[in-house]
């Protein structure tokens, strides 16, 4: 495949759920329906998802997440170690709680035989010379924060009582999680990580740590499990990263600029590209860009996931314009801020409204860079 990822105009990878996949859903956890016959219904949603993204003429194709619950705790649960818990909250976002659900260690964390290389195998087989299939998989500090999540940590310190032995061998598992995407043909994966959304809030780093820790020890310990990863790749296989402040229901979780962590993050996490937050003014300005190594590309998220009205053109476009002067046009890209369902309930646009925000990112970028 010689497709070069990322592409002008690109996405984040989750879609809006159909009616018929969230009814679906719901009865196989009630024990209506089982597990092959959920798997059927998830097998003609997604490719009836895949047939859009490529209608609409776009080079990469994903499942939209259709098989999860959730961005990142479904992949944590498929990992060996991991078990799947309720806690007494959920996650804080501003005028919602989310679902309490999450993780916990209960042994030795390994990758082998993830669930996830099976769901990439089914969207593979519809690449052609016009597209190629992206994975999406949380980042590996998303585990970290995960597992130390209040309720979570006694547990995990438990368990791993050595910090250095955990650290290692969430990479490692991670790794094997990799290697058996590769070889299963995927050349795109892409971590989702909202670790460094929450660094640059002082509000939230001051309520989780106080004065405890300092902001430089936190994002170079989310660098290095990141990086440690991502040690020893193919050469072939482009791997990116998507930085986000949250996403749950078109709700955000924090607001503040890259400038706190670009220098860290932008210049030295060893990824190939960055698709960036910038739909409104909690992301900050452009600044920190000039931070981004010159052998990465940064896809800029300025088409809100979170709301159906469309942006208007001219500002858009303006607004890659003056990116521009921070890093090159050249290594610019296009796409929405965040993925459009980062669970199964969606932000609250309609499906034809998600649909309409692709066509503009395709319009604009094809005005700015060419078709």
């Amino acid at each position: 495949m010689s497709l070069h990822v990322p592409f002008r105009y690109d996405y984040v990878g989750s879609f809006l759920r159909n009616e018929k996949l969230l009814k679906a859903r719901s009865e196989y956890e009630k024990e209506i329906i089982t597990k092959k016959e959920l798997t059927e219904i998830e097998d003609e949603c997604i490719k009836e998802l895949i047939k859009k993204q490529k209608e609409l003429g776009y080079h990469v194709i994903t499942d939209g997440e259709f098989r999860r619950k959730s961005w990142h705790l479904d992949f944590f649960w498929g990992l060996n170690g991991i078990k799947r818990v309720e806690l007494s909250h959920g996650y804080y976002f501003h005028g919602k709680e989310t679902y309490h659900t999450s993780v916990q260690v209960e042994g030795k964390i390994t990758g082998e035989n993830h669930p996830f290389v099976e769901h990439f195998k089914f969207v593979r087989q519809f690449e052609d010379d016009n597209t190629i299939a992206k994975q999406t998989i949380p980042a590996p500090a998303q585990l970290l924060v995960e597992l130390f999540r209040e309720d979570n940590a006694k547990i995990t310190n438990e368990i791993y009582p050595d910090y250095e032995k955990l650290e290692q061998d969430i990479a490692k598992a991670y790794k094997q999680v990799i290697k058996d995407l590769y070889d299963a043909g995927c050349r795109n994966i892409q971590f989702d990580d909202c670790t460094w959304g929450m660094l640059v809030d002082s509000d939230y780093i001051n309520r989780k740590y106080g004065e405890a820790v300092s902001l430089d020890d936190e994002a170079n310990k989310y660098l290095r499990i990141n990086n440690l990863a991502l040690e020893d790749r193919p050469e072939d296989l482009t791997i990116t990263t998507h930085v986000c402040r949250g996403n749950y229901e078109s709700t955000y979780a924090a607001s503040g600029a890259y400038d706190k962590i670009a220098q860290i993050l932008f210049a030295q996490e060893n990824v190939d590209a960055f698709y960036l937050e910038y739909d409104d003014e909690r992301s900050g300005g452009f600044e920190p860009l000039r931070y981004v190594s010159k052998d990465k590309k940064v896809v800029l998220g300025l088409i809100t996931s979170k709301r159906g009205e469309l942006e208007d053109e001219d500002e858009v476009i303006a607004r890659i314009h003056k990116a521009s002067e921070f890093i090159s046009l050249d290594r610019l890209c296009l796409s929405p801020q965040c993925g459009f369902a980062s669970n199964e309930n969606g932000n609250i646009l309609t499906v034809d409204q998600q649909w309409e925000k692709l066509k503009l990112i395709k319009k604009i970028a094809e005005k700015v860079w060419g078709k």
